[in-house]
């Protein structure tokens, strides 16, 4: 097998993975998993369809070959995935993982935390959206309440999943008044803060352009309070524009999709609870891993699959994106392959 890193039609390597070990969740967020689609009868995939953790492991390894560095699990909710941390464990003794992590609701962490820790996790992200209660619940479906949130981040930072990062969906109208107030909390609490700006993602969630907090109009909102200064990008791919405060109190970072899209230096592929991979978050098909994989095919055989994938890829959605509201292709939904 090759050692060969690979790159695609502009250029742009691949250096990070997201796994979504599962597309069920225990919230029913507005923006990913609105309850009046995804109900009590819903059809979620049947577990035979989902990728065991062997195949999973065996996928990572090749993947990680071609270039990704960096691992983050996801959903759905991953927490819901019985016994994770096993999955967590095995990803952990691949060679040429050098970041570990996953995104949460932090609802099942105060169960989970010091066995993910211990399984080799390294850090996590934690979703808040609001520490307003009324607010949040309105966001979660009424699934949770902010302290059950609260109590997940204690128990990741006791079991030393640090540095913990807090991601926050801001929609106007909803929880954008809450911003200063969730921002003033993260910087008490020596948190990184990430606001993302309300995207459309899949076709489920009723996404309008005017509902779009543009970070720039975040940074000022912040700013007029507690000073910031712009420290850019910690490397070429990172999603989040960095901002700290000039008191020295820690920093914020902003994930700004749609006003200030950051395609030119997308290094993620997604891989489904199914087994499909794919190569932007606003794709509307995936590559079949799974099929190959069940039929025989030899680790070569994957690989010369996911080199032309990757060798193909296009994607640029966000700098593309011109007719906002026009309908589009069927998108992918955010909650099958993580945000």
């Amino acid at each position: 097998m090759s050692n060969t890193l690979i790159t695609d039609t502009f250029r742009r390597p691949l250096r990070d993975l997201r796994i979504s070990v599962t597309d069920r969740c225990n919230f029913r967020c507005t923006y990913c998993m609105p309850a009046e689609v995804f109900h009590e009868r819903y059809q979620f995939l049947p577990k035979k369809d989902i990728l065991s953790f062997e195949e999973i492991e065996r996928l990572t390894r090749i993947i990680v070959r071609l270039g990704a560095v960096k691992v983050r699990l996801t959903g759905g909710e991953p927490l819901v995935r019985e016994q994770v941390e096993t999955l967590v464990g095995m990803l952990a003794n691949i060679d040429g993982v050098d970041d570990l992590t996953m995104t949460t609701n932090a609802y099942l962490l105060p169960q989970k935390a010091q066995a993910l820790k211990d399984a080799g996790l390294e850090r996590i992200t934690i979703s808040l959206d609001s520490l307003d209660e009324k607010v949040f619940q309105h966001l979660n479906g009424g699934h949770s309440s902010v302290q059950k949130v609260l109590d997940g981040i204690a128990a990741a930072e006791r079991a030393g999943l640090t540095p913990i990062k807090i991601n926050a969906v801001v929609q106007r109208g909803v929880n954008d008044h809450t911003i200063v107030d969730l921002a003033r909390w993260a910087k008490d609490k020596g948190y990184i803060l990430r606001f993302i700006e309300y995207m459309d993602v899949g076709n489920m969630n009723g996404w309008k352009l005017d509902e779009v907090v543009p970070s720039k109009e975040i940074v000022e909102q912040i700013d007029a309070v507690m000073p910031l200064e712009n420290i850019g990008r910690g490397y070429r791919s990172e999603v989040a524009l960095r901002y700290r405060y000039q008191d020295g109190g820690g920093e914020i970072g902003l994930i700004a999709s749609v006003t200030m899209p950051f395609c030119g230096a997308c290094s993620r592929m997604r891989l489904s609870p199914e087994g499909e991979i794919y190569t932007c978050l606003f794709a509307t098909q995936g590559t079949d891993l799974r099929g190959p994989l069940r039929a025989g095919a030899t680790d070569d055989d994957i690989e010369q699959i996911i080199r032309a994938t990757w060798g193909a890829r296009i994607d640029r959605y966000s700098e593309e994106r011109s007719a906002l509201t026009e309908p589009r292709d069927p998108k992918v939904e955010m909650y099958h392959i993580g945000g």
